[in-house]
């Protein structure tokens, strides 16, 4: 499994126009072949920082997705309203707590 962390700041006046683009979308990405969560958090300091958190069933999953038009689509809406460039983890968990 991957954890997918994407981290994404937003010119703020954007922020209304990216949440309903999520809101549109977000049921279209969990259910994307290999894709079995996701999440929307925003940063509790700063308003415009936005994060993804969604689980993959392998990296080949979360690349399909990234090559997919879905993705294409709903990129190309969302990145016009970065204030900086995304940045995004992929990570494999090593350890659980009961």
């Amino acid at each position: 499994m991957i954890v997918r962390i994407v981290k994404m700041e937003f010119k703020e006046e954007f922020i209304p126009e990216f949440l309903d683009n999520f809101e549109k979308n977000k049921t279209m990405i969990r259910n994307f072949k290999g894709c079995s969560y996701l999440e929307l958090y925003c940063d509790e300091g700063n308003p415009c920082i936005y994060f993804t958190y969604s689980y993959w069933d392998s990296d080949d999953a979360l690349q399909a997705y990234r090559n997919s038009e879905t993705f294409k689509k709903i990129w190309s809406a969302t990145k016009p309203g970065f204030s900086k460039k995304a940045e995004a983890w992929s990570l494999k968990k090593v350890c659980s707590l009961p």
